[in-house]
């Protein structure tokens, strides 16, 4: 979510009244110990800065993260759709992403998880 203020002192809100336990990047991870895919399955929450440009070229106030089994067949049938992908897909330590926009302006950000270790640190 974008703040409207400090994204800071916001945390600390949510993590005062609704006990989120703030990690070091100043978001939580939400874990979900039943499910089962390889990183035991998490939701990433964090609070974007009033100015943050992450969200662009949407206007939104937030960005859902979808996370996919297969980013590549995911994209292909987006595209299929006529559905433009914005940016990636981009492999990163953690997965690999992409984007899109859906039919309200909305960014919408797709991962294939991946497990963070050493053997694919810097993918």
């Amino acid at each position: 979510m974008k703040c409207k203020g400090d994204s800071a002192a916001l945390a600390a809100w949510y993590q005062k009244h609704l006990g989120m336990q703030l990690e070091s990047f100043g978001g939580a991870v939400l874990r979900w110990p039943d499910d089962k895919a390889e990183d035991q399955g998490l939701t990433v929450w964090h609070l974007a800065s009033h100015d943050s440009q992450w969200f662009s070229p949407s206007d939104s106030a937030f960005m859902i993260n979808y996370r996919v089994d297969d980013l590549d067949e995911m994209l292909a049938q987006l595209r299929a759709a006529d559905v433009a992908v914005i940016a990636g897909p981009e492999s990163h330590e953690n997965g690999k992403f992409a984007w899109i926009m859906d039919p309200d302006g909305n960014k919408v950000e797709l991962w294939e998880p991946m497990l963070w270790d050493d053997k694919n640190k810097g993918a």
